[in-house]
């Protein structure tokens, strides 16, 4: 279950919900019943039922239902001059009337294909005038849901004393929205959740891109910032009306949530805690910090303060590198007490060995980070570095210069080393950043941010540096692809292919690290040996680490091989067989190749060639880092040409994929794609370009006076 968001608390304490299902919710857009959302639905009110919450369900659509009927009856029963005249619009009341039945015999269907009892409550607007009528409908309600009944409300339009009650605004309530706004006062509902064919509330049309989500509404901050849009396509009120009964309700006392009722699971996420929607609490105002930072203010500072770091010179720039190595060091004794805390309280809650091994930060590895940050303050400043000159025409020169990418967002599991190495990455290239680590690693998060920003000059400003603390604030960093530049995520498969489908921006990075070592017929089995050893037992839990070995089936019976084998057993590896390899050496088979053990564990498999090896990558490898150990040149060449992986290594293991024993300094990242950045990603990853053109007054003019040369001119 995701995590709850600290607004959403009270979640935990709800038993009778209110669901209303406006009619875009309940309609295609042809007029048609939308019968996967209502299945879906239904299900999950189910689901409800079965965790003892009591459902109420208010529905419209009946007017919709029976205006689709009505037309198919009449356009049956009309000759074709009949369809030459002018069309008259059906009466509301008559739709009402036959959509009634139609949409509750729906309902009534598919609840009992869940094992689950519904009944009809048809009301109106003047049955709430009558005292009695409001005891009689509690005592009713109270009653059905003793018997796990969902009473299902809807207004009876077809007898409602309002002339137009699909139009007219007045009495008790006007339309379904403000019935279950009524509802949810009369029946002391705990929560109201209104269904829309919107995510939420939003500051304006949800089609105008500058449009944002308000995920809690305060009316004194958002009542003036608000634009509604049209109404519902085919309902009354759309999200105005929603917004008037949510305030109503709210108010009363029963908080409220507008969410998409398009949205797979939307009502269980939302009773789970969820920061999705719009919610509407009578005590949102005391839940806004003033200090609070918004997403888009942190991002929009972190850019503000790049461009200030930008403009220092490179000796200032790198200074600043050594003053946070420096700080570092300062710090130990602090940054490695609260690291432990956090190992310790990952141990206590039962974290798997390959995530509390990426936690720790092990003796002498912040002496280590500060010498990577010295190496990388030593390095050619990055910054506006000339890499083309060009003489577009006389005294008219063209100059390419590499440039910061702007403010980079880094999401990042378990390793409180990548928020020192990307930090100081960021400031050597001059970009903003914005971090988020696991929870599991709050505490060193924390301390290694405050020792990191604390060494920054006022003249750039700590905001530079951004730390996440939220889960939910991801959320809405990922839609700032107009502040925000770049994403690399670090962490499991899982983590990058949510951001991957949850962003416009983008995104840097690798799914799976799952390494190959080859060792072919001709290797050297001393340097087999030492080579799957190190890229196995080194550092297991990183990225870089042998998760498949691969064998050429002449060696099956080799000396050589069973002593690497027999090695890794010793070393506490448990060994897994592909297909050959399982009954050959009957030794456990392989649940998948695509597996990333992470851990003390690996998958042997033989096969017949070089090219087989290739093949068996390409399919199932992550295009991550491979290697071949042989003393044939021609097979090597082979393997490092056509291995389509960011780093391919001859005789050397693995392991040495990293940013900082390629000698970038440190990394950001390695990265599996195939644009901007392959591979271990340091400051030049971090960088784009921009033309800077330098002229003595020429204009275009139709290229008339223009004599074009395009020479190439040597570097300054």
């Amino acid at each position: 279950m995701a995590t709850a968001d600290r607004t959403r608390s009270f979640m935990k304490d709800v038993k009778r919900v209110i669901i209303k299902v406006g009619t875009a919710v309940v309609t295609r857009h042809d007029g048609r019943l939308a019968l996967g959302r209502l299945g879906s639905l239904c299900e999950q009110v189910k689901e409800l039922n079965t965790l003892e919450y009591e459902v109420i369900m208010v529905t419209s659509g009946a007017v919709g239902v029976g205006r689709q009927r009505l037309k198919y009856r009449k356009l049956v029963n009309s000759s074709f001059a009949d369809l030459q005249k002018p069309q008259m619009e059906l009466d509301g009341k008559a739709c009402a009337a036959v959509g009634q039945s139609g949409l509750m015999a729906l309902y009534d269907m598919l609840f009992n294909q869940l094992d689950v009892s519904s009944s009809q409550l048809l009301v109106t607007d003047s049955d709430f005038e009558n005292p009695n009528f409001r005891e009689r409908l509690r005592e009713t309600v109270e009653s059905l849901l003793d018997l796990k009944v969902v009473p299902v409300f809807n207004e009876n339009d077809a007898i409602s004393t309002r002339k137009a009650p699909y139009e007219d605004s007045s009495g008790i309530f006007w339309d379904n929205d403000s019935l279950a706004g009524l509802l949810a006062i009369e029946l002391k509902a705990d929560l109201l959740v209104l269904l829309s064919d919107v995510d939420g509330l939003y500051s304006g049309p949800p089609s105008e891109p500058q449009s944002k989500i308000i995920h809690t509404y305060i009316k004194e901050k958002h009542h003036s910032e608000i634009t509604f849009g049209d109404k519902s396509r085919v309902g009354r009120g759309g999200m105005t009306a929603k917004v008037k009964a949510a305030f109503v309700a709210s108010n009363s006392g029963t908080p409220v949530v507008i969410t998409s009722g398009f949205a797979s699971q939307s009502i269980l996420r939302v009773l789970q805690g969820e920061k999705i929607g719009t919610l509407f609490h009578k005590d949102a105002s005391l839940w806004e910090p003033s200090k609070d930072v918004s997403a888009r203010e942190m991002a929009v500072a972190a850019r503000e303060c790049s461009r200030r770091l930008q403009n220092l010179s490179s000796d200032e720039r790198k200074k600043i590198l050594l003053d946070v190595a420096d700080a570092l060091e300062a710090n130990e004794d602090l940054i490695r007490a609260e690291n432990e805390a956090d190992v310790l309280a990952a141990q206590d809650a039962g974290y798997e060995k390959s995530l509390v091994a990426r936690l720790t930060l092990k003796p002498g590895k912040i002496a280590s980070l500060a010498k990577s940050i010295r190496t990388l303050a030593h390095m050619e400043d990055p910054i506006n570095q000339i890499l083309k000159r060009t003489e577009v025409a006389e005294n008219l020169v063209l100059e390419k210069t590499s440039c910061p990418l702007g403010v980079l967002l880094i999401v990042f599991e378990s390793r409180p080393d990548a928020l020192v190495q990307i930090a100081s990455l960021a400031i050597r290239s001059g970009n903003g950043l914005l971090l988020k680590g696991g929870k599991e690693a709050m505490r060193s998060n924390t301390i290694l941010h405050k020792v990191i920003t604390d060494a920054l000059p006022g003249s750039v400003g700590k905001r530079l540096i951004g730390l996440v603390t939220s889960r939910d604030e991801i959320a809405d960093l990922l839609k700032l692809d107009d502040v925000i530049d770049l994403v690399i995520p670090r962490g499991s498969n899982k983590l990058v292919s949510q951001i991957k489908a949850s962003t416009k921006i983008p995104v840097l990075g690798h799914a799976d690290g799952v390494c190959h070592v080859y060792i072919d017929k001709s290797a050297d089995m001393d340097i087999a040996k030492r080579i799957v050893m190190d890229a196995k037992i080194d550092y297991p839990a990183a990225c870089n680490a042998m998760e498949t070995l691969l064998v050429h089936k002449d060696l099956i019976k080799s000396p050589g091989l069973d002593d690497i084998l027999i090695s890794l057993k010793t070393e506490g590896v448990s060994i897994y067989g592909g297909p050959v390899a399982h009954e050959v050496l009957s030794i456990p088979k392989a649940d998948s190749f695509h597996h990333e053990y992470s851990s003390m564990a690996c998958t042997v498999e033989f096969v017949d060639d070089v090219q087989s090896a290739i093949d068996h990558i390409h399919r199932y490898g992550s295009a991550h880092t491979d290697c071949i150990v042989t003393t044939d040149s021609k097979v090597a060449e082979t393997f490092l040409r056509q291995v389509d992986s960011a780093a391919v290594f001859h005789n050397a293991s693995t392991r040495f994929s990293d940013g900082a024993r390629f000698g970038l300094g440190a990394e950001v990242g390695i990265s599996t794609g195939r644009i901007h950045a392959r591979g271990p990603v340091g400051v030049e990853g971090l960088l784009t370009t921009r033309w800077i053109m330098r002229g003595s007054g020429q204009v275009v003019n139709g290229d008339k006076d223009v004599a074009y040369t395009h020479k190439n001119l040597p570097l300054q």
